[in-house]
C-alpha cells in the first residue's frame, strides 16, 4: 500500500462523508426541533450525537488537504490543534453518546418500572455535558501530538514519539471503545430479546419488528465503522514502543490512516439513519392525528 492509495481512498470515502453527512444532519435536526415540542431523553442525546458528528465533519476537507504529500500545513499550529481536537476528540464522544443512546433504549424497554426514575430530558441533557466537558478536558492531549507545536509542517498525522509513548492515552482511548462495545452489545441483545418476548406470534406487530431493526443497525454500524480502527490503532501502538515486532511496520501504519477513514463514515452513517426513522416516526405521528383527528389535521394544513 503506498501513499498515493491511501490519498485517493481518503478522498473516495471523505468526500461523499462529507457531502452527505452534513445535509442529513442537519435534516435529522429538523425533525427533532421542527414542528416545535417538548423534548425527550431520546431527542437530547440525538442532538448532542448530531453535534458531534457535524464538527468532525467540518474538519474532514482539512485533514484531505493535509495529508497530500506535496501540501505543506500552513494554516498554522493553532488552527491545526483545533482541528485535532475536533476530529479526534470528537469521534470518542459520538462513540459514548451512541453509548447512551442504547443504554437509554434499554431501560426505557427492559426496565419501564424502573425507567420514570432514571430517565429525564434533564438527566440526558447533565449527561451530554458531562460527556463534552470530558473530551473537551482531552483537547490538552492534542495539543502536545507534535513535536514542535509551534512551526508544524503537517497536521493529523506525523504524531511525536512522545504522543506514541503515552500509554495512559491510549489505553483510555482504547477502554472507551471496547467498553462501550461491550455494553452495547448487552443492551442490544436484552433489548431484542424484550421486543421478541412481546410481541405476539398470533398477532404480529409491525413496529415492533422495525425497531428491531434500528436497533440492530445502529450497532452493526458501530461495530463495522470503529473496530477496525481501534484493532490496527492498538498493534500500531505496540509496534511504535517495539513491544511488538512485524515487517514493514509502514504498511501497519498506510492501514491506520485507511480504517481511520472507515471510522469516520459513521458520522454521515449514523446522520442517514436517524433520518429515515425520525422522518417515518413524524409522518406516522402525522397519519395517526389524520386518523383521529381528520376535521383538526384538515384545518391546520389548509391554513397554510
Amino acid at each position: 500500500m503506498t501513499q498515493q492509495s491511501v490519498e485517493l481512498f481518503q478522498l473516495i470515502m471523505y468526500t461523499p462523508t462529507f457531502i452527505l453527512g452534513l445535509p442529513f444532519n442537519v435534516m435529522a435536526l429538523s425533525f427533532l426541533f421542527f414542528p416545535a415540542k417538548k423534548l425527550s431523553e431520546s431527542t437530547v442525546y440525538l442532538i448532542a450525537l448530531i453535534f458531534l458528528d457535524t464538527l468532525l465533519l467540518f474538519t474532514l476537507p482539512f485533514k484531505i488537504i493535509s495529508y497530500r504529500r506535496e501540501n505543506k500545513w500552513n494554516l498554522g499550529s493553532m488552527f491545526c490543534s483545533i482541528l485535532e481536537s475536533l476530529y479526534f476528540i470528537n469521534m470518542y464522544g459520538s462513540i459514548l453518546i451512541s453509548l447512551c443512546i442504547c443504554v437509554d433504549r434499554y431501560i426505557a424497554i427492559q426496565h419501564p418500572f424502573m425507567a420514570p426514575a432514571l430517565r429525564s430530558p434533564k438527566k440526558a441533557a447533565l449527561v451530554c455535558a458531562v460527556i463534552c466537558l470530558g473530551i473537551s478536558a482531552g483537547t490538552v492531549s492534542t495539543s502536545q501530538l507534535h513535536e514542535v507545536s509551534y512551526n508544524i509542517s503537517s497536521c493529523f498525522h506525523n504524531f511525536s514519539k512522545r504522543t506514541w509513548e503515552n500509554t495512559g492515552l491510549i489505553i483510555t482511548l482504547e477502554m472507551i471503545f471496547f467498553g462501550s462495545m461491550v455494553a452495547m452489545a448487552f443492551c442490544t441483545v436484552q433489548i431484542i430479546r424484550c421486543l421478541r418476548n412481546h410481541r405476539k406470534s398470533e398477532n404480529p406487530q409491525t413496529h415492533m419488528t422495525r425497531a428491531e431493526k434500528v436497533v440492530v443497525t445502529n450497532f452493526v454500524t458501530f461495530l463495522v465503522c470503529f473496530t477496525p480502527y481501534h484493532v490496527t490503532f492498538f498493534l500500531y501502538f505496540l509496534v511504535r514502543n517495539s513491544i511488538m515486532h512485524i515487517p514493514c511496520h509502514t504498511v501497519l501504519r498506510d492501514i491506520l490512516q485507511v480504517t481511520l477513514c472507515w471510522a469516520n463514515l459513521n458520522c454521515c452513517l449514523d446522520a442517514v439513519c436517524y433520518y429515515f426513522v425520525l422522518k417515518e416516526s413524524a409522518e406516522g405521528s402525522l397519519r395517526n392525528k389524520v386518523r383521529n383527528h381528520p376535521e383538526e389535521s384538515f384545518d391546520r394544513h389548509t391554513e397554510h
